[in-house]
């Protein structure tokens, strides 16, 4: 069985190949220059940029795997959630190359993807269903935080979830806060190893709740007052990795605090983490540190597959298809809100 999978959800314009749960093949094209300059995504600029690249990286997907269109059983592509321009773009040329071709479609759920990616082999870039076990997962990124118990292979439910904004989105406004270039939450990370994260003591939003949801906004709150009154603190390049490694151990502690907290009450032995923060550095320390002290298994989703990428996509596609999934209509549009725990 060889899919392509398509995704356009945000900023990112990828395609992969992916056979028997083996990724051929995985092309993204960034767009992260053209919004720099507007400091976030401009979901028109977004959505004209996918159109220039869809087809090129498609093109390149299937020429880095070897295979033309005809060689393929399957088109996969994410459905939602996501900015409705730039979904469009992706979602609609997997639909006409699915009625081009003759094949079957599979719509995908973005944050689906990103909360299996962790089970894509490390070394062998392939798919590792045989590993699975009953897991609490943390999807972290920009837009989302949530963290959802995993029982079995697509049996799944959202047990914790941001009330206001994300972590990723709280360490990207921080850090225009501060000043760093977009995006900030990378070069944050990069300046937080190098600095005191007791220097600043933040506070840790809704750490001590006994539930499992999650707040920043506050903390994003606190920074500027913060900033506002020591301004001083950006003056020097050792007091700026200081707030930045104030604000990362902030953040990390909560994520941490609350992962421990589902994967105890759901009691299972292992932990994922997922999406574009689980890039940082810092976060993946914790956790290990973590889940070290209490005997618990992580997986954490490769840095190429943290962001977003066709691969997760491709495979996602491929567990779904063993187990019995069936086509989505190729009248069926986005679904641009679609929330994991709705059915496909």
């Amino acid at each position: 069985m060889k899919i392509l999978a398509i995704e356009s959800s945000c900023d990112e314009t990828a395609a992969a190949v992916v056979q028997e749960g083996v990724i051929l093949s995985s092309v993204v094209a960034t767009q992260m220059k053209v919004h720099a300059e507007y400091g976030g995504v401009v979901p028109e600029l977004a959505a004209r940029e996918h159109l220039s690249n869809v087809l090129p990286v498609v093109n390149q997907a299937l020429s880095d795997a070897g295979m033309s269109a005809k060689d393929l059983d399957w088109i996969a592509a994410t459905q939602g959630p996501g900015l409705p321009p730039a979904l469009m773009v992706g979602y609609q040329a997997a639909q006409h190359m699915a009625f081009a071709l003759g094949m079957p479609l599979l719509g995908v759920q973005h944050h689906e993807a990103h909360l299996y990616s962790p089970w894509i082999h490390s070394e062998e870039a392939r798919l590792e269903t045989e590993a699975f076990e009953p897991h609490i997962s943390l999807v972290v990124s920009g837009g989302h935080t949530m963290l959802v118990w995993v029982r079995a292979p697509m049996d799944h439910g959202v047990v914790g979830a941001t009330i206001d904004d994300a972590a990723g989105e709280c360490f990207d406004k921080t850090a225009k806060m501060i000043g760093l270039p977009y995006p900030g939450g990378p070069v944050m990370d990069r300046l937080a190893a190098e600095g005191d994260p007791k220097a600043i003591d933040f506070p840790r939003p809704m750490l001590k709740d006994s539930g499992l949801d999650f707040s920043f906004s506050g903390l994003k709150t606190a920074v500027r007052y913060h900033l506002e009154k020591h301004p001083e603190r950006l003056q020097s390049p050792d007091s700026l990795k200081d707030v930045c490694a104030s604000v990362q151990a902030a953040i990390t502690d909560v994520l941490v605090a609350k992962t421990l907290r589902a994967a105890q009450k759901h009691a299972v032995g292992m932990i994922t983490v997922s999406g574009g923060v689980a890039c940082n550095r810092g976060l993946r320390a914790a956790l290990g540190q973590a889940c070290e002290r209490q005997g618990l298994r992580l997986r954490v989703a490769q840095p190429i597959y943290c962001t977003d990428n066709a691969a997760m996509v491709g495979t996602l596609a491929t567990w779904r298809i063993r187990l019995g999934a069936t086509p989505t209509p190729r009248e069926e549009g986005i679904r641009a809100g679609w929330m994991l725990d709705e059915k496909a």
